[in-house]
């Protein structure tokens, strides 16, 4: 076993809203050590037009994420979430699946995402089968076998990012099943469009989009929320009702556009969970 994955195991045995605490002292320590971070969390919050009490929370919700992931990644398929998740809204993420054309899981960087793939999967997987979706490795090897871990989970089931891993994703939507995007990563170059978002247009994925266009998909507005330490989270699900995504003659760049406005829609009911030091304008990478 590698050192690194020898210390998520150890750390995962801490109770999680001790290491949630840490984590909180741990955005704070860099918030105060690292000036790009300041300035791309002040750029993002700035261009967002919320103010600074609005958004302060967010510095100890990057590290409590941080901190999080020894338990997310490392917890034993054996050792269910249970009452650790609430769930708000998850009857119209149910009424989508019983309609039979497939669900489309809109869950952006707000609150603790990393664990609502693994909810998601646990609640709904033994009466719907998994959850499927894409995944790249992750490019640093050393992190590699700690993300593959998290992913191998009952019904959790992933797909490649190439165009048979799309395929496999239209298939399964069609046929009534679910997949979980985060839509406000930054694509590839050649995979999204310029949309705007919080003021700027921002290189905007057109994945969601299309499948949801293709297929008639319902798209799941989906965060899930970081409760007080020790009081474990909650699950909000809400349908996004953006005819953009249901018109397949609309273009990509308004369905993008509607895509962005979901994500503006559940960061201003949370600002202070979500990952404003993500470069979210930055210029996408090439493919390969």
């Amino acid at each position: 076993m590698a050192p690194v994955t020898r210390l998520f195991h150890c750390l995962s045995r801490v109770p999680l809203p001790w290491m949630q605490r840490a984590g909180a002292l741990l955005g704070w320590l860099v918030w105060a050590l690292s000036p790009s971070y300041r300035q791309h969390f002040n750029t993002n919050v700035h261009a967002a037009g919320l103010a600074w009490r609005e958004t302060r929370g967010a510095i100890a919700a990057m590290g409590m994420m941080v901190a999080e992931l020894p338990w997310v990644w490392m917890r034993s398929t054996a050792q269910p979430l249970g009452d650790v998740v609430r769930w708000e809204g998850a009857e119209h993420f149910e009424a989508a699946l019983l309609a039979g054309k497939g669900a489309i899981v809109m869950s952006p960087h707000l609150g603790c995402w990393e664990i609502g793939a693994q909810a998601i999967a646990e609640k709904f997987g033994p009466r719907f089968g998994p959850l499927v979706a894409l995944y790249r490795p992750a490019r640093k090897a050393w992190l590699e076998p700690l993300v593959a871990q998290a992913r191998t989970r009952p019904y959790l089931a992933s797909a490649p990012t190439s165009l048979a891993g799309v395929r496999t994703l239209i298939r399964t939507l069609r046929a009534g099943g679910y997949t979980a995007i985060l839509p406000d990563q930054v694509p590839p170059l050649g995979q999204g469009v310029w949309a705007p978002f919080f003021g700027r247009d921002v290189y905007t994925m057109t994945l969601l989009g299309k499948l949801a266009q293709q297929t008639g998909a319902t798209v799941i507005l989906t965060w899930c929320e970081r409760l007080a330490p020790g009081q474990g989270f909650c699950m909000h699900m809400r349908p996004l009702h953006a005819p953009e995504l249901t018109d397949a003659t609309c273009s990509p760049e308004l369905a993008a556009a509607a895509v962005n406005r979901g994500v503006e829609a559940l960061v201003r009911e949370a600002p202070g969970q979500y990952l404003w030091s993500y470069a979210r304008d930055k210029p996408p990478r090439g493919e390969g």
